[in-house]
């Protein structure tokens, strides 16, 4: 389906929350649901329309709810079923949209239908996990394990040893255990995992968000044909019922995972032997989570690169999903992904995150991340190793016990809370953009909070909030609004681009104009807001940088010929003869940015939003 069978999407912006650590209402030291209810009011505040949840399924959690025991019933850390259904009306009522977790690919190995599959006798379940034909047969190059069941077998796991894999058949059945994809057992397996989504659905979901999405069908090829069919029938089947359930991928190709069926699609993080993809050189271009030396990402002020070599390989997947009428999203963080806070400062986050809000697809915004909760160096917690550090207890309030998260001895907490100890990203002395540098050695730092950022004018919180405000408000910041690039470079920092709005509904239009402008705080009028495109303009360096921008029908200052010959021009369109910046206003802005006859002259580390009138 598309975005237009969605038109919620076009505006929405979700939250993320790990539930075990957003708030917790019990005072058991784990978050709840209850204490996500108690929340919402918060998430209504910052602007978000959307909210996904991980995991909340009952589990033995030891891989932090990755690891399902039952589908259909909430875990009791968590709350009951009647605490989801009850969480899914209140977000309805404040017109927020709830996305469940979806696991499709493997179950704990304490879930009913393992424990029947692993019986010696024959039974409905025989098939609904990848066994071999004997307890010493290896896996056939997938992970397996033998010897720990009462069946003659050895079983295929994905991931974890507890995580046994679901049979969505193979690709190219090789051995007599292998059973085909589209297969009748694969169908089996296809109909129950359709039987949880409709489960949740009838009781208030909205959609899910799709684990691993393209990993069902084993030794598939290139370009998981298998796996897509296996989405086609089963989003067939529950389409038919559930028309408006929408569904985002991890699966981080989306000329893959639109063709199978999904609305949205991740910009996932990944850095293979090394090498960053073009997500992964925005903000995560480093040797380590916890250092600034070697780091490369665009958004370091001292050594990032140029925004070219992220548009080579982001644009094409933009246009894959705006070919299908999809989305493809970028993410501030997840629970798989290392915090940027404390490697990037403040300063250079809300430059990203701003920038990040005004871009193509419907953000995801990690909870905390609208603070800057910083990644931290922890033991592993249910199995989550490294990614430990991301998924750390909400900081409400620091003069709240827990923060604000709980009301348990500190011992208890799901996680430590940051204790403040490490360095701290300080501003420097000087006028026009702050301009700041790491802290380096031993040292503390101020533990950010909701409640302390809520206060101060320019916080992070603030700019993530006012951000979110005007993609509320502005047409031309929508999801699938056009996205041309005015200006990028491989050396040089600044990186312009124009957003066109490409619907237009009159009433609407004035509607979202007038919130536009109340939000902004500027000096644009309602009038000006409602314009068609806006500019956005980012300079993460510390240098200034200026950039003559042409009037329709000229060249744009430009330096990347490969690239600028894979993208549209700003001002192509033959209706913008009157687009300049000669008459352009700012709507928003962090640091000094100016405009004059046709110039743009971009502070450090500055970014602003302009309308042109």
């Amino acid at each position: 389906m598309t975005v237009a069978d969605h038109p919620w999407l076009r505006n929405a912006v979700f939250y993320q929350v790990f539930p075990a650590s957003f708030a917790d209402s019990d005072g058991d030291g784990i978050g709840d649901l209850q204490g996500i209810v108690d929340h919402l009011d918060y998430l209504a505040e910052l602007g978000v329309t959307a909210l996904w949840l991980n995991p909340c399924y009952d589990s033995p959690f030891r891989d932090a709810g990755y690891d399902v025991r039952d589908y259909t019933k909430v875990a009791a850390r968590y709350g009951t079923n009647d605490d989801l259904e009850r969480l899914f009306r209140e977000a309805h009522d404040r017109g927020i949209h709830v996305l469940l977790d979806l696991v499709p690919g493997h179950t704990s190995d304490e879930h009913p239908w393992f424990r029947a599959s692993a019986e010696a006798a024959p039974n409905d379940y025989d098939e609904r996990f990848i066994w071999t034909d004997s307890w010493i047969t290896g896996g056939d190059g997938l992970p397996f394990i033998g010897g720990e069941a009462d069946r003659d077998g050895a079983y295929i796991t994905n991931f974890f040893a507890f995580q046994p894999a679901l049979n969505y058949g193979f690709a190219h059945p090789a051995r007599s255990w292998q059973k085909p994809a589209g297969g009748e057992d694969a169908l089996e397996t296809e109909a129950a995992i359709v039987d949880v989504m409709r489960f949740w659905l009838k009781r208030g979901a909205d959609g899910f968000r799709v684990d691993m999405a393209d990993s069902l069908v084993k030794n598939d090829d290139d370009g998981k044909p298998y796996t897509r069919q296996a989405w086609h029938r089963m989003f067939s089947a529950i389409r038919a019922e559930f028309p408006d359930a929408v569904f985002v991928s991890e699966w981080g190709r989306p000329d893959e995972s639109f063709d199978a069926g999904f609305d949205m699609d991740f910009y996932l993080d990944w850095r293979w032997d090394g090498v960053p993809n073009g997500y992964n050189m925005l903000l995560r271009n480093c040797p380590s989570p916890l250092s600034r030396d070697g780091d490369m990402s665009y958004f370091n002020a001292d050594s990032g690169t140029g925004i070219a070599p992220f548009l080579r390989e982001y644009r094409p997947r933009l246009d894959a999903a705006r070919d299908s009428g999809c989305l493809f999203n970028l993410i501030t963080c997840n629970h798989d992904t290392a915090r940027i806070a404390p490697r990037l400062s403040p300063r250079e986050i809300a430059v990203a995150y701003a920038t990040m809000l005004a871009m193509p697809g419907a953000p995801f915004v990690y909870y905390g991340d609208e603070i800057g909760m910083r990644y931290r160096s922890l033991p592993t917690k249910e199995g989550a190793y490294t990614r430990t550090g991301s998924r750390t207890p909400m900081q409400w309030d620091a003069a709240a016990p827990d923060c604000g998260f709980s009301t348990a001895p500190a011992a208890d907490l799901y996680l430590p809370l940051d204790d403040g100890e490490g360095p701290e990203l300080l501003p420097t002395a000087g006028t026009g953009s702050p301009a700041e540098t790491p802290s380096r050695g031993a040292g503390t730092h101020v533990v950010p909070t909701v409640a302390a950022q809520r206060d101060e004018p320019g916080s992070l919180w603030n700019t993530v909030r006012e951000m979110i405000r005007l993609r509320n408000s502005l047409a031309c910041l929508d999801a699938d609004a056009d996205f041309d690039v005015v200006y990028a470079s491989d050396t040089n920092r600044s990186f312009i681009f124009k957003r066109t709005a490409i619907r237009h509904d009159s009433s609407l239009a004035a509607e979202r104009a007038a919130d536009a402008a109340s939000a902004a705080g500027a000096a644009a009028t309602a009038n000006d807001a409602a314009g068609e495109s806006v500019i956005v303009a980012v300079n993460p360096s510390r240098d200034v940088e200026t950039h003559s921008l042409s009037r329709a029908g000229e060249t744009a200052e430009r330096s990347d010929g490969e690239l600028l010959a894979t993208i549209c021009s700003c001002f192509a369109d033959d209706d913008s003869t009157d687009e300049s910046l000669d008459t352009a206003s700012i709507l928003f802005q962090l640091g000094d940015v100016s405009t004059d006859a046709g110039t743009i002259t971009l502070g450090p580390q500055s970014f602003a939003i302009l309308v042109l009138r």
